[in-house]
């Protein structure tokens, strides 16, 4: 079974060293922020509440240079600190000893911009007229002073205050809208554990759009001039969620918001009971279905189950990439065998030179991973079969609901439904470069 939140390894990640501090973690995040559209201009306060993981008399937290330091308290005291390089370093003058509690508040201002990244801009990004976070995997200190690790989980309240025109979106249920002199403050409450590059706000001008009401409330912020269109589009989202709970289990969080921006965006994002979709991303005749079923997927994949460190990405993306298979075979498309097939042979074509089980930075996000990750579950079905197999994915994502995993842990997991052993398959599709043969339907 996954470690939960309080129970990861407490080491830095492989791929980006140097962000998060290992030396403790963060249980809750309450943020209080404004934020001027027009001037691109966010003022906040963050009150984090942590717990150390070894006797501390200083810690780091990361915060983009483009966000300016006024204060930093430890419990209260004011504390010292410097700030630069993306690090802000506190030194306070009382010890924490390990696993004491300790409360941290930062007050802080600036003009948001994306970090710098391999790809591209990440976190927070000024739209033609809002705002949007998306920050897989590095992008939360755009915006917030944080410990950025996947590993390192926690609750959060976010207070947001707008101008009246703009409808602000973060993660969470929805506890509060206050209207003041100048602005509409938004609060919301996710009380389930949550990754800091999980974390969004969304600032537009927005109507809210219901798509389902229960069990699981399906919202989206729309553009209204795009209200007709989405609804085609997103259309069979309702459907799509009795799908994936059959298979992975209730979905994980209170409710599932989807946000369409009215930009153009590369690609959607997935947050935390929430993804985010660019206007691109419409056509009226639901031609990018397989994204909606992508995105959705991430919530147990990814989102609920998430991986203890970024080499283990392709459990993420695996996962995703099937779930599209899986609700195109569902819902009377092709089925994924069919998807799988024309994975193969595009991969044929290509350099076989990508692992798995540990990419690499510079490949984490190859569409070569995403597409071995779904053929890798994909043989593991043939192999198998179809009942052990299902019931293997429903445990993995309730049985680590809330934790952190591992690739490991998912063989684990595996082989334990599986009489025969499963050490080659994995062996092939995880640890090995080269493309293995096509996993042929058992007779």
């Amino acid at each position: 079974m996954g470690k939960g939140p309080a129970g990861s390894a407490a080491e830095a990640d492989p791929y980006f060293p140097a962000h998060g501090d290992p030396s403790f973690r963060v249980t809750r995040y309450e943020l209080e922020l404004g934020y001027r559209p027009h001037t691109n201009r966010l003022e906040g306060v963050a009150r984090l509440s942590a717990v150390a993981g070894q006797s501390l008399t200083s810690f780091a937290l990361d915060l983009g240079d483009q966000l300016q330091v006024r204060r930093v308290a430890v419990n209260g005291e004011p504390a010292h600190y410097t700030h630069r390089a993306g690090k802000l370093r506190v030194r306070h003058a009382r010890t924490v000893p390990a696993e004491g509690k300790f409360s941290v508040e930062v007050r802080y201002a600036g003009t948001p911009r994306p970090m710098r990244s391999p790809w591209g801009g990440l976190g927070w990004e000024e739209l033609t007229d809002g705002a949007l976070v998306a920050s897989q995997p590095i992008g939360a200190p755009s915006w917030f002073p944080c410990n950025d690790r996947p590993a390192d989980k926690a609750s959060y309240r976010i207070a947001l205050a707008v101008p009246h025109e703009y409808t602000a979106v973060a993660n969470g249920t929805l506890i509060a809208r206050s209207v003041g002199a100048r602005s509409t403050t938004w609060v919301y409450e996710q009380p389930a554990p949550t990754s800091t590059y999980l974390v969004s706000v969304q600032v537009g001008r927005y109507d809210m759009v219901t798509l389902a009401d229960g069990p699981v409330p399906q919202t989206a912020a729309v553009p209204a001039k795009l209200r007709s269109q989405f609804l085609v589009d997103f259309g069979r989202q309702p459907q799509m969620m009795d799908v994936f709970q059959e298979l992975y289990g209730p979905y994980p969080f209170a409710e599932y918001v989807v946000v369409l921006a009215d930009d153009e965006l590369d690609v959607p994002v997935e947050a935390q009971g929430m993804s985010v979709f660019g206007r691109n991303h419409l056509d009226g005749v639901r031609g990018y279905e397989r994204l909606v079923a992508h995105e959705l997927s991430h919530q147990w994949f990814g989102n609920s189950v998430t991986v203890a460190d970024w080499r283990h990405i392709w459990l993420n993306e695996g996962f995703a990439k099937y779930a599209e298979w899986l609700w195109s075979e569902r819902s009377g498309g092709l089925p994924a065998v069919e998807f799988a097939a024309q994975s193969y042979f595009h991969l044929r074509n290509l350099p076989q030179t990508l692992l798995l089980a540990d990419p690499g930075r510079a490949d984490m996000f190859d569409d070569r991973l995403y597409r071995r990750g779904g053929l890798a579950l994909h043989a593991l079905r043939v192999e198998m079969g179809d009942a052990a197999f299902f019931t293997l994915i429903k445990e993995w994502a309730t049985e680590n609901r809330d934790g952190v995993v591992t690739t490991p842990e998912l063989i684990a997991m595996a082989q334990r439904h599986c009489e025969q052993p499963l050490d080659s398959l994995f062996a092939a599709w995880l640890y090995s470069t080269a493309l293995p043969q096509w996993p042929s339907t058992k007779g």
